[in-house]
Order: C-alpha cells, then sequence, then structure tokens
C-alpha cells in the first residue's frame, strides 16, 4: 500500500510540473523576450495607434491617438482625454467645450494597470502564455501571443500580443476583461526617439487656464 502510495505521489508530481511547464510556452517566451529586448533597448518611442472598444451586447467605440514613451513615463493622447506619466505621478487631463479638469494620482496607486510602459514587458509576472498560429495584421506577417492571468480577479483575464515576425515591433494587442468587453489597440508609424524631453511627460497646470484640479495622492 504505501509503495502504492508512493508511485502515486511520484506520478502526481511529475504531472504538476508538466503542467507548471506547459503555461509557460518556451517558443512564445522567445517572441516575447525579443520583442520586449527591442523596446527596452529603443530607450524611447513616439507612435500613432487606433483604438476600438466593444462590450458584450456588441457596441463599439473607435478612436486614435498618439503616445510617447521613455522607460517607465509616458504620455497619452485621444481626443477629449490626455494621460500624463512622470514615472511618479499621473495626471488624467480631460477637456471638452463645457469643462477642463485633471485628476492627479500617485504611480503606486496604479500598480497592477496596463500602460503604455509596460506592455511590452507585463508577460513576465502574473500571466501564463503560448503561441497561437501566425496572422497577418495590419498587412504584415505577425506571431501570435496569448496571455492568460493567473488570477481569476486580474483586471484582464486575456491579452493577444501581434508581433511583427521580422522587426519584432508590438504592431498592437487585444485585451479581453472576463466579462465580454474586450479591447483593441494598433500601433502605427512607430519612431524611436531616446531624446524625448521628461517635461513632455508633465502636466503643467499654468498652461490650462481654469482647469479644476482633483487631487487624489
Amino acid at each position: 500500500m504505501k509503495k502504492l502510495a508512493l508511485v502515486f505521489s511520484i506520478f502526481l508530481a511529475v504531472c504538476i510540473v508538466f503542467d507548471v511547464a506547459a503555461q509557460k510556452d518556451p517558443k512564445a517566451k522567445v517572441v516575447l523576450d525579443g520583442m520586449s529586448q527591442k523596446y527596452q533597448s529603443m530607450k524611447g518611442f513616439t507612435a500613432s495607434f487606433d483604438y476600438t472598444y466593444a462590450d458584450e451586447a456588441g457596441a463599439s467605440d473607435r478612436q486614435s491617438g498618439e503616445i510617447a514613451v521613455k522607460g517607465n513615463q509616458y504620455r497619452l493622447k485621444l481626443p477629449d482625454q490626455e494621460i500624463f506619466n512622470d514615472g511618479k505621478t499621473v495626471w488624467t487631463f480631460i477637456e471638452t467645450p463645457t469643462y477642463k479638469e485633471v485628476t492627479i494620482n500617485d504611480v503606486s496607486q496604479m500598480e497592477g494597470e496596463l500602460t503604455p510602459s509596460n506592455i511590452y514587458k507585463m508577460y513576465e509576472t502574473g500571466f501564463n502564455y503560448k503561441l497561437l498560429a501566425d496572422k497577418t495584421f495590419q498587412g504584415k506577417q505577425a506571431n501570435v501571443v496569448e496571455l492568460d492571468a493567473q488570477k481569476s480577479n486580474a483586471p484582464f483575464q486575456k491579452v493577444k500580443l501581434m508581433i511583427d515576425k521580422n522587426t519584432k515591433d508590438l504592431l498592437g494587442w487585444e485585451m479581453f476583461d472576463g466579462q465580454g468587453g474586450s479591447f483593441s489597440y494598433a500601433f502605427k508609424n512607430l519612431k524611436p526617439d531616446p531624446n524625448i524631453p521628461d517635461t513632455h511627460f508633465v502636466f503643467d497646470t499654468k498652461q490650462h487656464a481654469g482647469v479644476e484640479v482633483i487631487d487624489l495622492r
């Protein structure tokens, strides 16, 4: 009986080890590491992008924007909203024809969120990943890597990254919140730019007369 229990324990341990290894597809990791290393070596870049949100009912919203990234700093511009992040503070500026307001948070309050400055290394913690079939994306051959959240309460349960097979550029990604909502981003006109000044990532209230400031720090 003891021998049977021992054999069963060994078999179970082997299965667990195999299952854990299977959750981290080594082929996918090669693709992800190549993409991540490229972006970290850039030091900084700018790009334009298309953004689409679709809910469970099928309603969707499409917008275009601009992005600048330098290390852990980023500036994200959408039609009525602009987000500034200098690595310590996050300013969310909203401007409409009737009002202007900026909400201020510490970066630590935003931990765990996917941002333009961490999307290319998000796979390193909190996700399992696997390589899916290649696809044509924006007219280019792309590797498709699917990330699955390890925790059921993660903001996004599934993320798909489209990575250029030849250049290792991150062409776009799709995020699924597990409640029927999906977010899609497609990069365009990506340009390395290591000389973006740090002031580009800081919101200056003096340049926006009449803005309401909501400081949540």
